[in-house]
C-alpha cells in the first residue's frame, strides 16, 4: 500500500518510525561504540554517585544494592532529560525540512521521545545484569515496568510539546530549560527515594510527576518504594501535561512556521 493510501494514523506512525530510525542511524553511524554510548553516560554517573555515597560519605538514603537503586531511576531520567533537551532544538535544527513537508508537526517532538525511549529500553538489560550480579531480587512488581514506560512517554511528550514551540520565540528558554533540568535532577528521587524525604515533604513530592514513575521502576527490585498515591498523581499530571502541550502546540504552530 502506498503511503498516501493509508489511514491518517497509519501514515503518522509510518513517518514517525522512519524519522526515529533516521535519528538513531545518524546518532550512531559514525560512532565506534554505537549502542554502548547510550548506556555509558548513566553508568559513569551511577558509578560516581555509588562511590561518593558508599565509599566517601556515610549513606543514609536508598536501598541495597545501591547501584541498582541508582540505575533504576537514573536510566529513565536520562530518557527524560535527553528528550527534553533535544526538544529545545527540535524546530530550529530541522527548519527547512519542517517547512517543506506536510506531515503533522507534532511528529518532530514525538520522534525524539521515541528515539530516546528506544535507547532507554535498550539499556534495561544492563540494569538486569547489575541486579543479578549484585544480588537484587526481581519481584512480581516488575509487571508495572510497562506502565511506568507508558506514563513517562506521555509526560515527556507533553513537556516536549510545550518546550519545542516556545523556544522558537524565546531563545533564552533553551538555557533556562537546562537549568530547570539540573534542578529537577536533585529535586527528583534519583539518588534518594521518596521515603527518604522528611515526612512533611512526602505529600508535596508526589506533585513531581517523576516521583511516581521512578517508584514504579524501582518496585521491580524494591517493593517498598511503590506508592500508589504518588503513582496516581504522576499519571494525572502526565496526562495534564500532554493536554497542555497539545493546546500550546496547536495555538503556536502557525506562528512557529512563520518564525523558522
Amino acid at each position: 500500500m502506498r503511503p498516501e493510501q493509508r489511514a491518517p494514523f497509519a501514515r503518522y506512525r509510518h513517518s514517525l518510525w522512519l524519522l526515529t530510525q533516521r535519528d538513531l542511524r545518524v546518532r550512531y553511524s559514525t560512532s565506534v561504540l554505537g549502542y554502548f554510548w547510550s548506556i555509558l553516560d548513566p553508568l559513569v554517573m551511577a558509578g560516581i554517585y555509588w562511590f561518593v555515597f558508599t565509599q566517601v560519605f556515610q549513606r543514609t538514603v536508598g536501598n541495597e544494592p545501591y547501584i541498582v537503586f541508582l540505575l533504576s531511576a537514573l536510566l529513565p531520567w536520562m530518557w527524560f532529560n535527553g528528550a527534553i533537551s533535544d526538544c529545545t532544538r527540535a524546530f530550529l535544527r530541522e527548519a527547512k525540512l519542517i517547512r517543506s513537508t506536510r506531515i503533522p508537526r507534532t511528529i518532530w517532538v514525538n520522534r525524539l521521545v521515541l528515539s530516546k525511549g528506544i535507547e532507554f529500553i535498550a539499556a534495561i538489560p544492563v540494569l538486569i545484569i547489575f541486579a543479578v550480579f549484585s544480588g537484587a531480587e526481581i519481584t512480581i512488581d516488575a509487571v508495572f515496568f510497562p506502565l511506568a514506560i507508558l506514563i513517562q512517554a506521555v509526560l515527556t511528550a507533553g513537556v516536549g510539546l510545550i518546550v519545542a514551540p516556545l523556544v522558537v520565540f524565546f531563545r533564552d528558554l533553551e538555557r533556562a530549560v537546562k537549568l530547570i533540568l539540573r534542578f529537577l535532577f536533585y529535586a527528583s528521587p534519583i539518588i534518594y527515594g521518596t521515603s527518604d524525604l522528611p515526612e512533611e515533604l512526602h505529600f508535596w513530592a508526589a506533585f513531581n510527576p517523576l516521583s511516581g514513575i521512578f517508584s514504579l521502576y524501582r518496585a521491580a527490585f524494591f517493593p517498598g518504594e511503590l506508592d500508589w498515591f504518588v503513582v496516581a498523581v504522576s499519571a494525572v499530571m502526565s496526562v495534564a501535561f500532554l493536554g497542555i502541550g497539545l493546546l500550546v502546540f496547536s495555538r503556536t504552530e502557525r506562528a512557529v512556521l512563520k518564525e523558522i
